[in-house]
């Protein structure tokens, strides 16, 4: 099993989740954070098996992910 970094949105009309260091779009949805964090999960699943390993070589890995706010 492999652990991949999932950013989880809060929108008003629920959540997004999208994992980092994957080649290709991936996008989860749901009511609740955990319904979206399931749905992305499963849509991981789903990118690697459609488009084989390939998917999981990110060079370099994100090693850490980090999120900031700055008004511009």
């Amino acid at each position: 099993m492999r652990q991949y970094k999932i950013i989880v949105e809060k929108h008003p009309d629920g959540y997004v989740a999208y994992p980092l260091g994957l080649k290709g779009v991936v996008v989860g949805q749901g009511d609740t954070y955990e319904e979206a964090l399931a749905d992305v999960k499963s849509a991981i699943h789903f990118h690697i098996e459609s488009f084989g390993e390939e998917v999981l070589e990110i060079e370099p890995p994100i090693l850490e992910a980090f999120v900031a706010e700055a008004g511009v």
